[in-house]
């Protein structure tokens, strides 16, 4: 059988395996840590169970997608639950608004804040749906290889949606901050600020309020272990603490890829592992220098805190976004000055509220995440200055002293993100989809001097994010299997 070697284990590497497999390849998965799932691990810990990595399941349709594929659905291997409300965003003392789980109620609750931005809203919506479907039919599923892919003409009449950006969108219209920052939250999933981000990409606001947010039973742990399940099934191969450390070349292929305890023959290479940190592994046969690395802009790396309280945590929802502080001044902190912040926005996540598998009857547990911008030196001193800040904006924003409560607590931060994922400057989300970096400008898929090894995850096309993962694991196999002649002669 040809032989396929997946370098990583996360969303991208697992799909790309499975398609490789379904079609006829005998595939290997090679895992640095000890686990499966890439930043999709799940930390276990006297009984409490916490999602290490993604925690926001959007855009249902594309994991549905994957798995019809192969002729299965997303409740073969995970239970879904759409959350209602969606999620609550904070502002300050007693003061919120929560996201409800319908186009139809977020509408009234926009209207109910500022008169007339309903019938804005609305509009603004329609024009998301079809940027979102013009988006999965004819963009983001192409490998980035040539201009003609933007091609169309739905694209072309949206030509101008590239130039504008997020913010002169959703400012147009409708003038209340607190509105105009819950329309503007749902671009940092693709890792910058909503003005330098193409208008276009206000997709993902369908993707929030018209496909709502859901929860798979048992954390996003369980869409890997899912995804991971379907692959053994159809003859994937896994190793778990199988470290790559390079690899033997032979008339312009990787010919055999080595590890830290093995060495293993190869006549397709898919790296589904940190993209800039792979081609260090490649001597002179690297697309990009380790300088162009450092000139691209990335989206944010974070802050993470996993933590346990004795009690169940009030006044809060599963998922809760802290915009008590200015955003504008947070971002110019992330991606101008890239200093640590001042007074940072945050996100709170209480899975346990809805998941009761997650830990005791009576306890609760906490996935905190502050963004920070990449390449920063960061400490267990550090981690611990902004927990407090976590902890003081809760305090003053809901009554709640959660304080007392706490079990065990466990940080982690940009030197992480480094050591655990070999993570490019320390990125958290991968490279942002700013203009410069959408589609065939983002790096590519193919490598430049080998012609059997490829890259696939969120530094190369279409993007960041988990449901883009599993469409850069089919865009890569996609373009393998349709080169696969050429690829293996």
């Amino acid at each position: 059988m040809k032989k396929a070697v997946v370098v990583g284990s996360g969303f991208s590497a697992l799909a790309s395996s499975c398609y490789m497999a379904k079609a006829g390849y005998k595939v290997l998965v090679l895992e640095k840590n000890e686990q499966l799932g890439g930043r999709a691990s799940m930390m276990e810990i006297d009984g409490y169970k916490f999602d290490m990595g993604p925690s926001w399941y959007w855009m249902p349709d594309i994991f549905e997608r994957f798995f019809a594929d192969f002729g299965k659905k997303v409740s073969d291997y995970y239970e879904l639950q759409k959350l209602s409300p969606a999620y609550r965003v904070v502002f300050g003392k007693n003061d919120f608004i929560d996201i409800a789980d319908s186009p139809e109620k977020i509408i009234e609750t926009f209207e109910n804040i500022e008169k007339g931005s309903g019938k804005h809203l609305e509009k603004f919506m329609k024009e998301a749906q079809d940027n979102y479907t013009i988006a999965m039919q004819d963009l983001v599923y192409n490998p980035g290889i040539s201009l003609m892919e933007l091609v169309s003409w739905e694209s072309a009449k949206r030509l101008g949606l590239f130039v504008k950006n997020i913010s002169q969108e959703v400012g147009k219209k409708i003038k209340n901050p607190k509105l105009r920052s819950i329309l503007e939250f749902p671009v940092l999933f693709l890792g910058a600020k909503p003005n330098n981000t193409p208008a276009f990409y206000n997709f993902m606001n369908h993707a929030d309020f018209g496909m709502g947010t859901w929860y798979p039973k048992g954390g996003f742990n369980a869409v890997a272990k899912g995804m991971v399940k379907l692959a053994k099934e159809l003859g994937v191969e896994f190793k778990v603490n199988e470290e790559v450390t390079g690899f033997e070349y032979q008339n312009g292929k990787a010919k055999y890829v080595k590890t830290n305890t093995d060495i293993y023959a190869a006549d397709v290479v898919i790296s589904g592992a940190d993209y800039a940190h792979t081609e260090s592994l490649l001597n002179g046969n690297r697309n990009y220098t380790e300088e162009s690395w450092k000139k691209k802009t990335f989206a944010p790396s974070s802050f993470l805190y996993y933590v346990a309280f004795n009690r169940k945590v009030k006044n809060l929802l599963h998922h809760n976004l802290f915009f008590d502080t200015d955003f504008g001044q947070h971002a110019k902190e992330i991606y101008d000055t890239k200093e640590l912040p001042k007074k940072p926005l945050f996100y709170a996540n209480f899975a346990s509220q809805t998941d009761d598998t997650l830990c005791e009857e009576g306890k609760d547990l906490g996935f905190f995440l502050i963004p920070v911008a990449v390449d920063l030196e960061d400490s267990e001193e550090i981690h611990e200055q902004y927990f407090q800040i976590i902890l003081d904006r809760i305090k003053k924003c809901t009554g709640e002293d959660l304080s007392d409560a706490i079990v065990f607590k466990k940080s982690f931060g940009v030197k992480d993100f480094k050591e655990r994922y070999n993570s490019c400057r320390g990125n958290a989300y991968g490279l942002a989809n700013t203009l410069l970096q959408t589609s065939i400008l983002r790096p590519g898929i193919r490598n430049k001097k080998l012609k059997n090894f490829f890259y696939t995850g969120q530094l190369t096309v279409p993007g960041p994010g988990v449901p883009p993962a599993l469409i850069s694991g089919k865009v890569v196999t996609d373009y393998i299997l349709k080169h696969e002649e050429k690829i293996l002669k």
